[in-house]
């Protein structure tokens, strides 16, 4: 049914074992361990101008967050015509708070189709998607530290005896694995967190919906670490990795652009704060010349002129 998300996401797989495999030994734990790496870094690079694009989206949103709420206010007793005053507003300010879910929405389908893949690795199966035989008896032989990558740590001790791991050896990978992706979240949520306006998070939803991604979105990592396998960890780990370089960078982009359309005007200008200086400057001079002139009162000279016959 979603094989046009198996496949892919097994080619790319399969396409970077290939790689590390030609360098490590193709059933060592570390070159498939290095492979779901990859293939997170592989799907986040094609995802890269997404998620600049789910950036610009919310800080728009953050920007027009008091417009909202006067449309609300205004128009919160018809629906109808909030929603179409909400659509004029995005239409004008040109950004759709969906675009901004995209990359999430993305991610969603690409970690069902590695968690299927994952579990297609099994002990004497003739092939698994892009993967023959061979390919698949080299998963189910790789291991890191006695730990077999498509084992989960909840499993029978009898299951994973027939995988040749233990609960023992699981829990030494896993457990660390699972301490470091909660670790991970926790402050990836937090560096994006930071760049919530004071506005957008004294509101009661914004309060919790951080506490839920500061806090109960890191627990899953440790309560469903256990029914997870171990390649899904790694894949989850080396996510936030990617996502928290990746927020440092594009926030830092964005700051600069913001940095430099800040001072473009007064670059942009020079002129007419020259001109204005300078008019200034002239207006001075001409007082000082002279001295005796009211400025704004036009003097009658007319009495300066001696006219013929006349005593002054």
């Amino acid at each position: 049914m979603l094989d046009f998300i198996y496949y892919p996401v097994s080619a790319i797989l399969w396409f970077w074992h290939k790689v590390f495999g030609s360098v490590l030994e193709p059933s060592s734990g570390f070159a498939w361990a290095l492979s779901v790496i990859f293939l997170v870094f592989t799907l986040r690079a094609l995802l890269f101008k997404p998620f600049v694009h789910q950036v610009r989206s919310m800080k728009k949103m953050q920007e027009f967050a008091p417009l909202v709420r006067e449309l609300q206010e205004k128009h919160g007793d018809d629906k109808q015509k909030l929603a179409a005053e909400m659509q004029k507003l995005q239409t004008e300010q040109g950004f759709n708070p969906l675009s901004g879910c995209l990359p999430m929405l993305v991610q969603v389908p690409v970690f069902i189709g590695l968690f299927h893949v994952l579990n297609g690795f099994k002990p004497g199966a003739p092939g698994n998607f892009v993967f023959n035989a061979a390919d698949v008896a080299s998963f189910v032989e790789a291991d890191l530290f006695g730990a077999k990558l498509s084992n989960t740590l909840s499993q029978p001790t009898e299951l994973l005896a027939t995988f040749g791991t233990d609960r023992l050896s699981m829990m030494t990978v896993a457990v660390p694995l699972m301490i470091a992706a909660a670790i991970a979240t926790h402050f990836t949520a937090r560096h994006s967190l930071q760049r919530q306006s004071p506005e957008a998070a004294a509101s009661p939803q914004a309060a919790m919906t951080n506490k839920l991604m500061l806090w109960i979105f890191p627990m899953f990592a440790i309560v469903g670490g256990p029914f997870l396998p171990l390649a899904i960890l790694i894949y989850w780990l080396a996510n936030n990795f990617w996502t928290l370089g990746q927020q440092r960078v594009v926030y830092r982009r964005i700051d600069r652009e913001e940095a430099a359309s800040a001072d473009a005007p007064a670059i942009a200008n020079p002129a007419g704060t020259t001109s204005a200086t300078a008019g200034s400057a002239t207006a001075e001079k001409a007082s000082d010349d002279q001295p005796g002139e009211i400025p704004g009162v036009i003097e009658d000279r007319a009495r300066d002129t001696d006219k013929p016959g006349e005593t002054r």
